[in-house]
């Protein structure tokens, strides 16, 4: 490597010039906004978010420290197209530069539309919206709890409304904050209060209307969830008819206004009372008439015979008895039961020829005849069978090779195991096995003779001829 020149630029360490470069970057790029599709989005346990933003020509890394992730008000998500606001740095570790994100907005929806869409879809997942969750308000409350704050609109109109309906009925306010910081929190602990420690019948929880900024308080998680614990029917009346938050769908029942919440908890007095005359006097008409027609039966029955002259009918049953009576008497019952015995009589002794005790016994004696026939058969067929197996044993002895064996005679096998029936089949050098009566040898072939065949027989040379 060649020397350094004296005159030129100056040296500088990696370091030196990362330095110089974080500094360059950091005072001219501390204030930008950066348009780009969230990607790579990764959440550590410490907190911080980190993510790069990309376009069509190009990636730029970002981390959003735990203190601004903590402030945001929706969920960031690949895929998302935002805005970032921040201030650019370089990592001097890897040399590599990234955006120090302050505030994150999404395009299109704003990022209070985008909580509000992004928490209504993860809770109706869960199924908080369920239709079958919800429970029907009680027809005629006691006590109802009004979770609302104190000052606003929203009280007096729910107060004005329900004694004007209904003025017996008990309201108690859970006063609460309903718009700001924490606000959202305040309305959670108001709910989870009325529920366990008011008595109630029914809650309304709600306000007045307002843009999305003033409801936020119940789009929030904790008033959703709040509402989906509380074991008291509640209603939510949150806002003008246009406006549907995240605790109008969790609520029981919604109202479109405060106001309607009043008529929807409690029924109007005077009506009830109406209603009641109403029903007082159809009651009463039905009784009377239910009486008028009992009457005709009482006076219609006091006309009969039977009421009118009563011993008239008893003489009239009396001598229908006498005569009845007299029928009888020329049927001696001595006379029925004597037929009576004896049928049975007749019945009994047929019974006993019949009994299952001779019947049996007869069968008894059937079956060891039987048995004593089947023992005789199978005993001949044995002894049929026991002497035509000994006879084949017999016959496959005498005919058995061993028996030639034992008689002197040996078989002669060559190595492929083919009996040797022939001197021609060996060849010199061969080996065979020669089978004995009491074992097996093995020898060599030393020399192959064959006997000359014997001239064939003469032909005959008598004369005499067949006789013609």
């Amino acid at each position: 490597m060649g020397a350094v020149p004296a005159s030129g630029p100056k040296v500088r360490s990696v370091t030196e010039l990362t330095l110089a470069l974080q500094g360059l970057v950091s005072d001219t790029f501390d204030d930008v906004l950066v348009r780009g599709e969230v990607t790579n989005l990764r959440r550590v346990a410490s907190g911080h978010v980190y993510l790069s933003l990309k376009d069509e020509g190009a990636i730029l890394p970002a981390v959003i420290w735990r203190t601004t992730a903590a402030r945001m008000r929706f969920a960031l998500e690949d895929g998302l197209e935002v805005v970032c606001r921040g201030g650019l740095d370089v990592y001097p570790p890897h040399g590599k530069y990234q955006l120090i994100v302050q505030e994150v907005q999404p395009l299109g929806l704003g990022a209070l539309q985008l909580a509000f869409e992004q928490l209504k879809k993860r809770l109706a997942a869960e199924g908080l919206f369920d239709p079958g969750r919800k429970v029907p308000l009680p027809f005629l409350p006691r006590r109802i709890a009004l979770v609302t704050s104190k000052t606003g609109a929203a009280v007096r109109d729910l107060v004005t409304v329900i004694q004007r309906r209904f003025p017996r009925v008990e309201l108690i306010l859970v006063a609460v904050k309903v718009q700001g910081a924490g606000a959202a929190q305040d309305v959670a602990r108001g709910l989870a209060l009325a529920d366990r420690h008011a008595g109630a019948d029914v809650i309304v929880v709600g306000r007045g209307g307002g843009s999305l900024e003033d409801l936020q308080a119940f789009n929030e998680e904790p008033v959703a969830r709040a509402i989906a614990a509380c074991v008291t029917p509640v209603v939510s009346a949150v806002g003008h008819e246009i406006d549907v938050t995240i605790a109008d769908l969790v609520a029981d029942v919604r109202a479109a206004t405060p106001s309607q919440a009043g008529e929807l908890v409690v029924p109007v007095r005077e009506e009830l009372l109406a209603d009641l005359a109403g029903r007082e006097g159809r009651l009463r008409h039905l009784v009377r008439m239910r009486l008028d027609r009992a009457w005709q039966r009482v006076e219609a029955a006091a006309t009969r015979p039977v009421l009118r002259e009563p011993a008239t009918r008893a003489w009239a049953f009396r001598e229908r008895l006498e005569g009845l009576s007299a029928r009888l008497s020329g049927r001696s019952p001595t006379a029925v039961l004597a037929r009576h015995r004896g049928h049975l009589d007749q019945l009994e002794a047929r019974l006993t020829g019949r009994h299952p005790r001779h019947e049996l016994a007869r069968r008894r004696e059937a079956l060891a005849d039987l048995s004593a026939r089947a023992s005789q058969s199978m005993r001949g067929r044995l002894d049929l069978a026991v002497a035509g197996y000994e006879a084949l044993r017999k016959q496959l002895e005498a005919l058995s090779p061993l028996r030639v064996l034992d008689r002197g005679y040996s078989l002669t096998r060559l190595e492929d195991r083919a009996l040797l029936k022939s001197a021609g089949q060996a060849r010199v050098g061969d080996r065979l096995t020669t089978e004995v009566a009491d074992g097996i040898v093995s020898s060599r072939v030393e020399a192959v003779r064959t006997h000359p065949k014997p001239p064939p027989p003469a032909p005959s040379t008598s004369t005499d001829l067949p006789p013609a």
